[in-house]
C-alpha cells in the first residue's frame, strides 16, 4: 500500500533538475530491495505558552484502492539533505508553507522506527520497503492548509489522539509512534 507523494521530477538526467538526490521509480524500487531507506517523521502538535501539547495534528489520506487511512508527516531524506532540511521539507509538503514549525534545536529523536516489510518484526510495517525512520514532534504556530496527498489535517487533544480508535484508524504501526511522541512530552495517559 503505497502512500507517500511521488518524487517531483524523479529523472536526474533530465533538465532544470539541479537535485541529484531525487531517484526513478526504476533506481527507489531497486534499492527498496536491497537497502534500509532512511525517512523522519514528525508529529505536529499545538502548545501553550508553557509549551504544554495542547492539540496534536493527524493528516488523513486516501490509499490507492480508495481507503480513507490517518497518518503522520512523513517522507525520505534525500543524498546530501540533513536531517533538519528534510524535516523542514516534509513538514512544508505536507501541512503547506504557512504552518512556521518550529524544528527542535537538536536533531535527536523522540524515538527512531523501524519499518519492515513483514509484519510481526517490530511494531511498524511498510510493504514496500525495510525504512528507519527519525521521529519528532514539531510545534507549529501557522496556518495548516494539507498539499499533496493529504486530504486533511485533523487537530484533536492528546486524549483523542491517542485513543485505540485513532490508532486503529493509522497505518503501518503509526498509532503506536504518536502514542511514543505523546508519552514524550508527558502527554499520554
Amino acid at each position: 500500500m503505497s502512500v507517500r507523494t511521488p518524487d517531483p521530477n524523479p529523472e536526474p538526467d533530465l533538465p532544470g533538475n539541479s537535485n541529484p538526490g531525487w531517484l526513478s521509480d526504476v533506481e527507489l524500487e531497486e534499492i527498496r530491495r536491497r537497502l534500509p531507506l532512511l525517512y523522519v517523521e514528525a508529529v505536529p502538535v499545538r502548545v501553550d505558552g508553557f509549551g504544554v501539547v495542547t492539540e496534536v495534528g493527524v493528516l488523513l489520506r486516501a490509499t490507492a484502492l480508495g481507503e480513507m487511512t490517518r497518518t503522520l508527516v512523513s517522507g525520505r531524506v534525500m543524498y546530501g539533505e540533513t536531517i533538519r532540511d528534510a524535516l523542514f521539507r516534509h513538514l512544508e509538503k505536507d501541512l503547506g508553507p504557512m504552518a512556521f514549525p518550529l524544528l527542535p534545536a537538536s536533531p535527536v529523536p523522540f524515538q527512531v522506527a523501524e519499518y519492515f516489510p513483514l509484519p510481526g518484526l517490530s511494531p511498524y510495517s511498510d510493504d514496500r520497503q525495510h525504512a528507519v525512520a527519525l521521529a519528532y514532534v514539531v510545534p507549529v504556530t501557522g496556518t495548516c492548509e494539507p498539499r499533496q496527498d493529504a486530504l486533511e489535517l485533523t487537530w484533536m487533544t492528546p486524549e483523542a489522539a491517542s485513543s485505540d480508535a485513532i490508532a486503529a484508524e493509522m497505518e503501518g504501526g503509526r498509532g503506536t509512534l504518536l502514542r511514543a511522541a505523546l508519552a514524550s512530552v508527558g502527554r499520554l495517559r
